[in-house]
């Protein structure tokens, strides 16, 4: 087995896909031949760390790829706003085939990283932003989007989790500990929808390099060198993309209610 199966014919909805890993995960989708769904909060998000001017510049990118393409916008944390995208997308395509629950973040409600970011000190309205754009998001996605595939008795669903939700942290605890309800309820999913045939997995990245990822932190120029023998390194966010297009494949078709972790080994040795 050398090449993942053909996804042509199939829809595909990215959340969060304007930019960042969402945006390359729907590139290595859409190179496998599946229409694509590009979604993000805003039309000018993916302008915020320069990926794009906005949204319908990333489509024109996609469409030279000779597939179909449609551009949603909506903060997936609110009801309407994902019926709304769940219209649209009807519309064009009648059905989305797979779901990529990839929006989300550890960003708080003035739209930065919390702070404080710990578990005791971070102020409630930031804890509910974060509840909003990870768990409540993704559920409400799923909660638009599954029921189709359910009564279709086809669909594969991949949520995106963290290696955060997989180990103990201080900094960042809160979106460590939703990403670790998401990938709960992926399991949740997964037992509920296998009698119709509906997939569902996470995949749970380590540190990736995204723009977004350079832009709020200090990095370690060393763990950027992916080119080294060591696996002490930031992940690249291909690496993330190609995890997400096995698990959609027919190779993958027996797989369900797994959680993925792409991140060099470092939930087995945590530093």
């Amino acid at each position: 087995m050398t090449e993942l199966s053909s996804l042509k014919g199939k829809t595909a909805l990215v959340t969060g896909s304007g930019r960042g890993l969402g945006k390359v995960m729907a590139e290595r989708l859409a190179d496998l031949g599946a229409n694509i769904v590009l979604h993000d909060i805003s039309w000018k998000a993916p302008e915020k760390y320069k990926e794009a001017k906005n949204l319908g510049e990333v489509a024109k990118e996609f469409e030279k790829k000779g597939i179909k393409v449609l551009t949603v916008t909506g903060n997936i944390g609110d009801v309407q706003a994902v019926a709304e995208m769940c219209t649209k997308i009807e519309e064009k395509f009648s059905k989305v085939d797979i779901l990529i629950n990839c929006a989300g973040g550890d960003i708080g409600a003035c739209g930065g990283k919390p702070s404080p970011n710990n578990a005791l000190d971070i102020s409630i309205e930031d804890v509910q932003a974060l509840i909003n754009s990870n768990l409540v998001g993704t559920i409400n996605v799923c909660k638009a989007f599954i029921p189709a595939m359910r009564d279709q008795k086809y669909g594969v669903v991949v949520n995106i989790g963290s290696v955060a939700g997989q180990l103990g942290v201080s900094e960042g605890a809160i979106y460590g500990i939703l990403k670790a309800s998401v990938t709960h309820y992926t399991r949740c999913l997964a037992t509920e929808l296998k009698q119709h045939g509906v997939r569902v997995n996470c995949v749970a990245p380590g540190p990736t390099k995204t723009a977004r990822f350079e832009a709020t932190r200090v990095v370690d120029p060393e763990m950027m060198d992916s080119q080294k023998a060591s696996l002490d390194r930031y992940g690249e966010p291909g690496e993330i993309a190609n995890a997400v297009a096995f698990l959609v494949s027919d190779q993958a078709k027996f797989i369900n209610g797994q959680v993925l972790c792409v991140d060099g080994g470092l939930v087995n040795f945590p530093s």
